[in-house]
């Protein structure tokens, strides 16, 4: 290696370093990143490291992991090297998942990120470990992903490296990777690598090579023969064309030169060896690659140069990437489909591999090859790989033999672009959609339907044309072919249709809970009726068993839990523990039934596990309602300073990605937390906001929460006038408005509010319409709420004990310690007057520690009025306020807005130990003792200005 002597050293103490590092090699094709990267390989070997090499290939670089499958095989029990090394179970679970060896769901980026970095170490404890990738700029980016992660975590795995080349003139993750890097600059002295090479160059050609070379290595080296083979009557400055062709393509060229000079049979082999990957130079000791094409018969190319054979393997590797590239742009259009033939047989055991090169191999219709790319696209919906399902059912669509599969994949493709985020390519598709079918498609209306609902809120339209197109499908079908609702399953298209149904029935049932009115869920019940029949042989009974549980399930806890949700708790639990093959849309539609039902928790755990993988892999709409639902588990169980940081989350991926129905949603949530935790402006402000937006779009479930909010909101200011027309609004006393999915919720505020204002026969009819309602058989929230408000209510003083006790004992008063503590208080209060102040004070301090806790300063400011009117001293009174420095308080905003004390040191330039020591100084000059009373305290004191 000439000239290299700084690149050298730094690659030497990289691999001889104790601790882990990482390192990207960057620079243009032939400036040596591959030859320095042998270099590494045979340091390492020397060292005593296991190898594991990779290599980016351009025809994978949207197959989601497989780089990662390339690092990570290797080290598996059936990998090679390895062999018999087993990994954590957690970390297999984690590996299979995302290499579709089970049914399990992926986990995020990030948790990947983990598991691979534990099974690194973990093969380092026995021996030091090197991870090379060339060609980087080409790795799929969910591996890129994880292998920054990795990257940025190896200072604590010490004995692990990581080693990458990129080009610089490809984007790719890496460039935002923020991983060290050693750019891989032209050779200063490029007469010594020349002359070494070639010295039999005349003076004239030496210095055409230098100039055109630029100190490019690999330039230099191979431009000479180029030259000596086409001199002969043109002039020197003729030769390589100037300047204005670029370094890389002149190097092709040289290549392309040598391909032509080769038998169709080895150019044959060569081209399936580069689509497949056939590009990685083992080096000595390094692990080889498995599952791969092994060229045969090629000794022609290797004996002119475009392949070298691995001395410790004996396997056959192209000398350059550029030689790959080469190989590929110079075969013909057929060339490459029969290459991409064999590869799809060679892969048949692996349906994403098979499916990427059937692709390209095929060119007329095809259902047998439509239909394969059709179930990889399920397949990688199912582990993260939205945007690659959306390319494979695209084709497949265009390999459809007919014009309805051809619409519907494009309409199955518009939806998964949907629900990927990717609302302009679904739109596009859903156009398409409508052209090979009509505009009536049910595929295209499935995919409209989403756009319509997520970016402007039209509900209602929506809801008229996906009601129609459910309709359609059945009668239409009915209609064509005698015997359809009785016979679904013998004809071959049964189960697609029945996914469109499917999917269009989910999706009608999403519009009408938005919608959130008696008219648009009767009108919803009538389709889904016509859809089965008591016979069970209906459309709605052929999508199967489970489907149509979930369908009746989904109907009947979205639209009025009162009357339709009692006896569905147990099938949502029960489903809940069987989510590891569902599509991300199905659990969170589960999850959505068991938030009304108030057993979200159990599903909380697998939410917050596929929320980030849905975010990394672009599916920022599953992501959002994920997102809203892990805030209204927060919300209940009284976590709110999280709570909030989820919504503020949320609220920013809708705003960014232009999801105004999402976004709307999100600060509806976010009024109701600062309603109840007493921040009346904010509460209001939100409030307002919403109503704004959805009261002239007619979206009932925003407006219903919008009155819930200012019931809660002034409620929380004492203003029990207002909170009752607020809550009225929503339903009359003594009955629960049908489909409105807030009545039942705001029960307890009803009946508070109508005692406040001295409606005292109001308030004990909505009490016992509760009680005769059976919500308390409904769920555990509304059981706790109705028992709460029959004790509020009760007039014989026994009943009021007796229910009381029914709501202080029930299970659900841990999982909603804010209703509990408001019942508290509520009984204490009644205790107080009737039996005098002892008696009051064991039920109202358990009231006022619950409110301090929660940080719900109204009703624990009234708690401890009432604990004082029964005989407990007043706190101590909080010392004078002392003025906090402008970084004390800087710090004290940053941490209130829910950041670590590294996150307030990286936006200060502070180290966490002098964040700490802030906190520590601010604490009793806000007269607190945790992290959770900062805002508040903060907020008496007026110096709170920018809480984020």
């Amino acid at each position: 290696m000439v000239g290299r002597d700084r690149e050298r050293a730094r690659l030497s103490a990289f691999v001889q370093a104790v601790d882990g590092q990482a390192l990207v090699l960057r620079g243009e094709a032939g400036v040596g990143k591959s030859a320095l990267l042998d270099l590494a390989v045979q340091l390492a070997v020397r060292e005593g490291h296991l190898v594991i090499r990779a290599t980016g290939v351009e025809a994978e670089s949207e197959l989601p992991y497989a780089g990662l499958h390339q690092l990570v095989y290797p080290l598996l029990p059936d990998g090679g090297p390895s062999e018999g090394r087993q990994p954590d179970a957690e970390v297999r679970a984690a590996l299979d998942a995302v290499f579709s060896r089970t049914g399990a769901p992926p986990p995020s980026v990030m948790a990947l990120g983990i598991a691979v970095l534990d099974l690194l170490s973990s093969t380092a404890a026995k021996r030091p470990l090197l991870l090379v990738l060339d060609d980087g700029q080409w790795l799929d980016d969910a591996s890129a992903e994880v292998c920054g992660i990795i990257g940025r975590r190896l200072a604590g795995s010490p004995g692990v490296k990581l080693l990458v080349a990129v080009r610089g003139d490809i984007p790719s993750r890496f460039d935002t990777a923020a991983l060290p890097e050693m750019p891989v600059g032209a050779l200063a002295d490029a007469t010594c690598l020349l002359d070494r090479h070639h010295p039999e160059l005349g003076k004239q050609f030496r210095a055409i090579v230098l100039d055109q070379a630029r100190g490019n290595p690999l330039a230099l080296v191979e431009l000479p023969a180029h030259i000596a083979a086409r001199h002969g009557g043109q002039g020197p400055d003729d030769l390589l064309g100037g300047h204005d062709v670029s370094l890389p393509r002149r190097i092709q060229e040289i290549y392309a030169a040598r391909l032509a000079r080769l038998g169709d049979s080895v150019r044959a082999e060569l081209l399936t060896g580069a689509l497949d990957g056939a590009t990685v130079r083992s080096g000595d000791g390094s692990a080889p690659r498995t599952g791969r094409y092994r060229m045969r018969g090629v000794e022609e190319a290797v004996a002119c140069g475009l392949l070298v054979v691995e001395p410790a393997s004996g396997d056959l590797a192209f000398r350059h990437p550029l030689v790959r590239t080469s190989v590929v742009q110079l075969a013909t259009m057929d060339q490459r489909r029969a290459a991409h033939r064999v590869l799809a047989h060679v892969h048949r055991e692996d349906p994403e591999r098979r499916a990427l090169h059937l692709a390209a191999a095929t060119v007329d219709p095809d259902e047998d090859v439509a239909a394969v790319l059709e179930a990889a696209a399920r397949s990688a919906t199912r582990t993260g790989g939205a945007l690659m399902a959306v390319s494979w059912l695209t084709r497949a669509a265009e390999l459809s033999e007919n014009r309805a599969d051809r619409s519907r994949r494009l309409g199955d493709a518009a939806f998964v672009a949907a629900q990927a985020d990717r609302l302009g390519q679904a739109h596009g598709l859903a156009l398409a959609a409508s052209a090979h079918g009509s505009e009536d498609d049910p595929a295209a209306v499935l995919a409209n339907g989403y756009l319509a609902l997520y970016r402007d809120g039209d509900v209602w339209a929506t809801h008229r044309q996906v009601a129609a197109a459910v309709e359609r499908l059945c009668d239409g079908g009915a209609a064509d072919r005698p015997g359809i609702d009785r016979h679904r399953s013998d004809r071959p298209d049964a189960d697609r249709d029945d996914e469109v149904l499917n999917r269009l029935v989910g999706l009608l049932l999403a519009v009408s809970q938005y919608a959130g009115s008696r008219s648009a869920w009767e009108r919803t019940h009538e389709v889904l009726a016509s859809l089965g029949d008591p016979g069970g042989v209906g459309a709605l009974a052929s999508l199967g068993d489970a489907a149509t549980e979930r369908a009746s399930m989904y109907g009947g806890t979205w639209s009025d839990v009162v009357r339709h949700g009692a006896g569905w708790s147990e099938p949502v639990e029960r489903a809940a523990a069987g989510l590891e093959d569902q599509e991300p849309w199905d659990v969170t539609r589960l999850a959505v039934s068991a938030y009304h039902l108030d057993v979200l928790s159990p599903l909380r755990p697998h939410l917050e596990r596929m929320v980030d993988r849905e975010l990394d892999t672009g599916a920022a709409s599953s992501g959002i309602v994920m997102l809203h639902l892990i805030m209204l588990d927060q919300t209940a169980l009284g976590q709110w300073e999280a709570a909030e940081r989820t919504g503020r989350r949320a609220l920013a991926l809708a705003a960014e990605h232009g999801h105004a129905l999402f976004a709307y949603q999100t600060r509806a949530y976010l009024a109701q937390l600062a309603a109840v935790r007493g921040r009346v402006k904010e509460a209001r402000d939100l409030q307002t906001a919403v109503d704004a937006w959805a009261r002239p779009r007619a979206i009932g479930f925003l407006t219903q929460i919008a009155d819930a909010v200012g019931a809660t909101t002034a409620l929380s200011a004492g203003d029990h006038e207002t909170a009752f027309l607020h809550a009225i609004g929503i339903t009359a006393p003594g009955a629960f408005r049908p489909y409105a999915h807030q009545a039942s919720r705001t029960l307890l505020d009803l009946v508070e509010a109508a005692l406040g204002t001295g409606r005292e026969e109001q308030a004990r009819a909505h009490a016992l319409a509760a009680r005769d309602a059976g919500l308390p058989d409904i769920s555990p929230r509304l059981a706790l709420l109705t028992y709460g408000v029959l004790a509020m209510t009760a007039d014989d003083e026994e009943e009021a004990a007796d229910m009381y006790a029914r709501a202080q004992s029930h299970p659900a008063g841990e999982r909603f310690p804010f209703e509990l503590a408001r019942i508290r208080l509520a009984h204490g209060i009644r205790v107080r007057r009737t039996q005098g102040g002892a008696a009051a004070r064991a039920i109202l301090a358990p009231a006022a520690e619950t409110f301090d806790r929660l940080g719900a300063t109204a009703w624990a400011e009234r708690a401890q009025a009432e604990l004082r009117a029964a005989g407990v001293a007043s706190r101590a009174p909080a010392p004078a306020a002392v003025p906090l420095t402008w970084q004390e308080r800087r710090v004290a905003e940053l941490a209130a807005g829910g950041l670590t004390n590294k996150e307030i040191g990286e936006q200060m330039r502070l180290s966490p130990r002098t964040v700490s020591a802030h906190l520590y100084r601010a604490f009793p000059k806000l007269g607190i003792t945790t992290r959770a009373a900062l805002r508040d305290a903060l907020t008496r004191m007026g110096d709170c200005l920018s809480v984020p």
